[in-house]
């Protein structure tokens, strides 16, 4: 059984950084793609960023330079560091994974295993 646990989310100004986290279990076994995604009131969910099982990493043009997502298999844990954070990032995100061998599929949909989410506000 695959559970996803986020941690990390707060309260900071513009400019300032977070640090996500995501403890995953039950991925020890074959190839996957993990995410972060966020979801504002009002809004669609949207991809921030992917790693696949190769650890190349993507990112939406909103976080490019700012975000950096990245994993370690030895702990199993799914990272995104923040930095420059603006107004327009405050949202909820998740962690998301879904199996997939050297890609990441697109769309949430695509994603079965999902966090609960960790709130992240940027004051300006």
């Amino acid at each position: 059984q695959v559970q996803l646990v986020e941690s990390g989310g707060g309260s900071v100004q513009a400019g300032g950084s977070l640090r996500l986290s995501c403890a995953a279990s039950g991925l020890w076994y074959g190839r996957y793609c993990m995410a972060w995604f966020r979801q504002a009131p009002g809004k669609e969910r949207e991809k921030v960023a992917a790693i696949d099982s190769d650890g190349i990493t993507r990112y939406t043009d909103s976080v490019k330079g700012r975000f950096t997502i990245s994993k370690d298999n030895a702990k199993n844990t799914l990272s995104l560091q923040m930095n420059d954070l603006k107004p327009e990032d405050t949202a909820m995100y998740y962690c998301a994974a879904a199996f997939a061998a050297g890609w990441c599929p697109n769309g949430p949909n695509d994603f079965p295993f999902w966090g609960q989410g960790t709130q992240v506000t940027v004051s300006s």
